[in-house]
């Protein structure tokens, strides 16, 4: 499942379109401060933590055709139960199994940057359960779950990720134990050093995981660090646009959203309107849009920054997730949010250049070489 990974979020491109008027009005809220966060990562701590749905990827290539018999909205992700899930595998040819989830991604990415990242969710001791441990700890993102004993109702969630010829993913994802995610999950100690503190807005969905995240922004703001959230899903969006908007009323430092996101969450059309209101909430919101780039939105302007050329799409799964690495990144080492942006750009571009949602490279020389990264 992958925030980001939505077909319009990467933040990749060859060309930009226009750019939206810098005309959000100013807010009487105040300004977010994500150096506030940087400065509790750098004292001994994380520069992100992130907590999501632990997710094993199973991708695989189809057609439209295929899609359409299986009754799959094409470029969404649809919550299934073990039996559909198993049902939609058994109709597929080869499957490439990996690691994945958004915001396990975006640690990922962070890692792949040199950052010191964390990631909190839930897996069984299952197969997949411990594939997925090896993978996130293998590159260097701190993961300490207490899994769940494994068994025919207990696994470890996965998504089955379709991938058509236009380089869309369409995912049909069973959450497992990931769905059962709550509070006596959380660990303070990764929470409460963090930088910024990254919230999956899928998890919103799951009772127990939303009592969750609101733990995990208390223990942020205990620790001087910033809380991010990332909107996911246009249908989560729509389910709890008004509980999302209460969030950035004061609980969220940094919002990250596509342009169909972005829209629905401010009840505005087009990308000047939806830069305007986002303006007005007071706080930094950065609004993907595809081969358009994306645009920086802070209470007294917005600001447009073109995407990175990307030498070839062929996957777009995991590239919101990695745009946001990126700019956590560099939000949480001096960057401002601009340079943020085009390091998540970068970031974004290495990923939709191969199927999977993890990197396949360095992310921190691709950084360097932008000299956007020491």
């Amino acid at each position: 499942m992958h925030s980001d990974s939505d077909p319009t979020t990467d933040g990749t491109a060859t060309s930009p379109s226009p750019s939206p008027s810098p005309s959000p009005s100013p807010s009487p809220s105040p300004s977010p401060s994500p150096s506030r966060g940087a400065g509790a990562g750098g004292q001994g701590g994380f520069d992100v933590a992130g907590v999501g749905n632990a997710l094993v990827d199973l991708v695989a290539t189809v057609d439209d055709a295929h899609l359409a018999r299986l009754g799959l909205a094409k470029g969404t992700m649809e919550l299934v139960d073990a039996t559909r899930s198993a049902a939609i595998r058994r109709s597929l040819g080869a499957v490439t199994r990996s690691s994945g989830g958004s915001a396990a991604n975006t640690m990922a990415g962070i890692a792949g940057l040199g950052g010191r990242a964390a990631f909190i969710g839930r897996v069984a001791d299952d197969p997949l359960g411990r594939d997925f441990i090896e993978d996130i700890t293998g590159i260097g993102v701190v993961f300490e779950p207490d899994p769940v004993p494994g068994d025919d109702r207990s696994v470890t969630g996965h998504s089955v990720v379709l991938v058509t010829a236009d380089a869309q993913r369409t995912m049909a994802t069973h959450l497992g134990v990931a769905s059962e995610l709550g509070e006596a999950d959380l660990r303070a100690s990764s929470l409460g050093t963090a930088g910024v503190v990254y919230l999956e807005g899928y998890l919103w969905e799951q009772p127990t995981a939303k009592a969750a995240m609101r733990r995990a922004i208390e223990l942020a703001h205990a620790g001087d660090g910033s809380v991010a959230l990332t909107l996911s899903d246009p249908f989560c969006v729509e389910r709890h646009r008004q509980e999302f908007l209460d969030l950035l009323a004061g609980d969220v430092d940094i919002v990250f959203a596509n342009e169909e996101e972005a829209a629905i969450l401010t009840g505005t059309r087009g990308i000047d309107a939806v830069a305007g209101a986002l303006g007005e909430l007071g706080v930094l919101a950065v609004v993907t849009r595809g081969p358009a780039g994306c645009v920086v939105v802070m209470p007294t302007r917005a600001v447009p920054v073109p995407a990175a050329p990307a030498a070839r799409v062929v996957d777009t799964t995991g590239a919101g997730d990695l745009f946001a690495a990126g700019f956590l990144y560099g939000i949480t080492h001096g960057l401002d949010p601009e340079d943020s942006a085009r390091l998540g750009g970068i970031c974004a571009a290495e990923v939709i250049s191969h199927v999977g949602a993890r990197p396949l490279v360095a992310l921190r020389e691709l950084g360097r070489a932008a000299g956007l990264v020491e």
